[in-house]
C-alpha cells in the first residue's frame, strides 16, 4: 500500500492511496497522479479538484473495486455520468451505460397504486363585515388524502410536473413533497364556501390544481380522472382485477399497471 493521499473535491475531503488513483492509467486521474498533469493544492496542501464532491465517492469506490455500487434510490445518474466523462475512467463510463440500460428496462414495466381517503370537517373562521366589525362563522370542508406509490420513479416525476399545491397565493409542485422516489402522500381541501383567502394560509389548508389545464381538484372523482389521464398517457392501464371496472370511480384503492 502506498502512502495515503487526501483530496479536496469540491470542498469534500477524501483519503485514498496513490495506487488507487492510478489504477486506471489512461484516465485523467491516472495522468494527474502519475506526474503527467499539474495538480492544484488547497490552503492545507491537499490536492484540489474543482468538481462535484458528493458523487466523487462513487468514482473513488469504482477505482478501488472496479465495480459500480449505487444505492437503489440513486437519483443523480446524469451528474455521475458527466463526472465519469470528466475523469475519463472508461470502464466506469461503460458500467454506467449498462446500468442505464438496466434501469430503462426496469422502468418500462411498472405498477401504480393509489389509496384514497376523504372526510368532512368543520372549519371555523372570522369574517370582516365592516371596519372594526367581525363575525364568527363556520362551514363544512371536504378534506382529501391520497397515498400514491409507483415502482416507476419517472412516473412520479411526471405526476409532479402536473399536480400543484396552491398555498399562500403560490403554486408549488407536489414533487417537493415526495417521501422517496416511489411514494408521495397528498393532503388537500376543496374550496370552502365563504372562507376568506387568508384563512386558507392561516389554517394551513392547501388546495390542489392540475396544470397546465389550470383546473382545481374539488372532488375525488376529478382527482381520479386527472390521475388516469396522466397515467394512461404514460402507458398505464387499469388492472382488470382491482378494482372491477364498473366500480372504478367509487373505489378507495386504485391499481394500474404498465407492460412494455
Amino acid at each position: 500500500m502506498s502512502e495515503p493521499i487526501t483530496l479536496n473535491v469540491g470542498g469534500k475531503l477524501y483519503t485514498t492511496s496513490l495506487s488507487t488513483l492510478t489504477s486506471f492509467p489512461d484516465s485523467m486521474l491516472g495522468a494527474m497522479f502519475s506526474g503527467n498533469m499539474p495538480t492544484k493544492r488547497d490552503s492545507q496542501g491537499n490536492c484540489f479538484i474543482d468538481r462535484d464532491g458528493k458523487v466523487f465517492r462513487y468514482i473513488l469506490n469504482f477505482l478501488r473495486t472496479s465495480h459500480l455500487d449505487l444505492p437503489e434510490d440513486f437519483q443523480e445518474m446524469g451528474l455521475l455520468r458527466r463526472e465519469a466523462d470528466f475523469y475519463q475512467v472508461q470502464p466506469l463510463i461503460e458500467a454506467l451505460q449498462e446500468k442505464e440500460v438496466e434501469l430503462s428496462r426496469a422502468e418500462k414495466n411498472a405498477m401504480l397504486n393509489v389509496t384514497l381517503d376523504q372526510r368532512t370537517q368543520t372549519v371555523h373562521f372570522t369574517v370582516r363585515e365592516a371596519p372594526q366589525i367581525y363575525s364568527l362563522s363556520s362551514s363544512n370542508m371536504e378534506v382529501f388524502n391520497a397515498h400514491i406509490f409507483s415502482t416507476s420513479s419517472l412516473f412520479l416525476k411526471l405526476l409532479g410536473s402536473k399536480l400543484y399545491y396552491c398555498f399562500n397565493g403560490n403554486l408549488s409542485s407536489i414533487s417537493s413533497y415526495l417521501q422517496d422516489p416511489y411514494h408521495v402522500t397528498l393532503d388537500w381541501v376543496a374550496n370552502v364556501d365563504g372562507l376568506p383567502e387568508e384563512e386558507y394560509t392561516r389554517q394551513n389548508l392547501k388546495r390542489l390544481w392540475v396544470l397546465p389545464a389550470k383546473k382545481q381538484i374539488n372532488s375525488f372523482q376529478v382527482f381520479v380522472e386527472e390521475v388516469l389521464k396522466i397515467a394512461m398517457s404514460d402507458g398505464f392501464c387499469v388492472d382488470s382485477s382491482h378494482p372491477h371496472a364498473s366500480d372504478f370511480m367509487n373505489n378507495k384503492i386504485i391499481r394500474l399497471i404498465r407492460y412494455k
